[in-house]
């Protein structure tokens, strides 16, 4: 389990180096990153300092259960290359319930939308555009890299994989409300409007790079 911590001012990485140390079995390795932050500068070095042949990344809230891990691991040894988390597909669900947590109504449907829109732009066989829970080959994310500054990345990846004919299968989950800490994709409609403008962009983006390639 490699923690990968962007200089957090909660003490993330304290609690982890104390678990590490309190558990040598469960080989938790802990990387602090104290500059050149960024969610997708930190999952990529993760990536890099990863020994195994596959790797498996999440949100560290617990909205992505980790017992759905073995799940997402079956499907990387039925051949899938790329195995998703996701809200959309049948059986899956997207924080219901948020009274009382620290995510709200409104960022649920607006994810919701968000990802509509992302299919009718880019490939309506992929539901969860913006998962972010994931199994993957390493060798596929040092072929294509992890490009964007948050969770366009996931957006980016995804469809490149497919363009690439890497097997991507999708298995359901159900997303759970945040009980402590406040997104950093924002609170409030205007918040979720700047950093979805972001995801809108990289899409048509995609999109139109795909159009100009041939066979596009």
């Amino acid at each position: 389990m490699i923690v990968v911590d962007d200089d957090s001012p909660d003490g993330t990485a304290d609690i982890a180096e104390r678990l590490a140390g309190e558990h040598p079995d469960r080989r938790i390795r802990v990387e602090r990153r104290l500059e050149d932050h960024g969610l997708t500068k930190s999952i990529a070095h993760g990536a890099d300092v990863a020994a195994g042949e596959i790797l498996v990344w999440m949100d560290c809230d617990l909205s992505m259960p980790p017992e759905d891990i073995p799940r997402l691991l079956d499907g990387i040894a039925q051949g899938y290359d790329i195995v998703v988390g996701s809200r959309f597909v049948a059986g899956g669900s997207s924080k219901r319930g948020t009274s009382g947590t620290q995510d709200s109504a409104l960022s649920v449907v607006l994810s919701g939308a968000l990802n509509y829109f992302l299919q009718l732009v880019l490939d309506r066989r992929f539901k969860d555009y913006t998962s972010g829970f994931i199994a993957i080959r390493r060798a596929i994310v040092l072929d294509l890299g992890l490009r964007g500054d948050y969770g366009e990345y996931f957006i980016d990846l995804i469809f490149r994989a497919m363009r690439a004919r890497y097997r991507v299968l999708e298995v359901p989950y159900a997303c759970l409300p945040r009980q402590r800490g406040v997104s950093k994709t924002g609170q409030g409609l205007a918040a979720y409007l700047r950093r979805g403008r972001k995801y809108v962009t990289t899409a048509l983006a995609l999109r139109w790079g795909s159009l100009r390639r041939p066979g596009g």
